[in-house]
């Protein structure tokens, strides 16, 4: 929950005691930090559990609802409107060990987050404290405020699986309609040139969404992949940066470009010729947040879009 005080927002606990469990969120450490002694553990058990929980998400994933591809700000603003609705299985591949794109920091390595209005609903929504400068916009004091803010919120709730490290090789298309992706892991990804036939796996989804970010060495793959098989007949990339045009541009051309395939954040702006948007933040947070109701949409579910 969240509580404006003088146009700013600040995160309030409202966790149970019951949920923290041990955790002593005020007073001394519930052990002796002079006199500290682990309880013992097998280094085989590591192993079983660590095995035995990703073994599972892996079969309970095989099949699911919707898969996000990229959690930079816009995929896991999308994978958070979507995980609103507890019957909905939300899937998430990240080819990076670190979750975030490029929302761990502003621009050119700056640390604050600039976010024009009305993007300080999605801020407040979330939990994430800013500053109310003017009528135009709000800055988070560091990007990795945002970023860490709604990882961790989302990691919690059940519905939700992150599998990182991991990269989306392909898209399984039947009939005209993407229905999953080909997944490896993302180091095998980067050295198919330097071994022998590594093959993938795969995911199915009843809806992808490619969050994937622009051109770079894994950026927009989504868009490219549907170019060269032939769903899509040109993708001219982003042109210079305009920031007004290119806000309102991306979130107004999220969609669903393809049937079964939503396009989000800077990957609208590869496939759109959409100006660059630079650092400012706003409409990847709303463009996820789109993207998660045309994806409902493409589900036959309940959306705003058609409200």
């Amino acid at each position: 929950m969240a509580a404006i005080n003088n146009g700013s927002v600040t995160s309030q606990i409202t966790t149970s005691t019951a949920q923290l469990g041990a955790i002593n969120l005020i007073g001394e450490p519930q052990y002796d930090l002079n006199n500290l002694k682990f309880n013992p553990i097998k280094e085989a058990d590591v192993s079983r559990e660590m095995t035995r929980r990703y073994m599972t998400d892996m079969l309970d994933h095989a099949e699911t609802d919707v898969v996000v591809i990229g959690a930079g700000s816009a995929g896991l603003s999308c994978a958070w409107e979507l995980s609103k609705n507890p019957n909905i299985q939300v899937t998430v591949i990240e080819q990076s060990v670190s979750p975030g794109g490029g929302a761990w920091l502003g621009g050119q390595l700056f640390s604050a987050m600039i976010v024009r209005k009305p993007g300080q609903h999605f801020l407040a929504e979330v939990g994430v404290p800013f500053d109310d400068c003017n009528e135009n916009y709000v800055v988070v004091k560091h990007a990795a405020l945002f970023t860490s803010t709604i990882l961790s919120k989302l990691l919690m709730r059940p519905n939700v699986k992150l599998f990182n490290a991991l990269a989306a090789e392909d898209l399984i298309v039947k009939n005209g309609r993407v229905a999953g992706v080909v997944t490896n892991w993302t180091l095998v990804t980067l050295n198919h040139d330097t071994q022998s036939c590594m093959d993938p796996n795969v995911i199915e989804a009843k809806v992808v969404v490619s969050s994937t970010g622009h051109d770079g060495p894994m950026g927009a793959s989504g868009v490219k992949r549907l170019q060269k098989i032939g769903l899509i007949k040109n993708v001219p990339g982003m042109i210079a940066l305009d920031m007004n045009a290119a806000e309102d541009g991306i979130v107004r051309n999220t969609r669903e470009v393809v049937p079964g395939m939503v396009i989000t954040g800077m990957e609208v702006a590869e496939l759109d010729g959409c100006p660059r948007m630079g650092p400012t933040f706003g409409a990847m947070m709303l463009s996820g947040q789109k993207a998660a109701h045309c994806a409902l949409k493409s589900l036959g579910l309940a959306n705003v879009l058609d409200a």
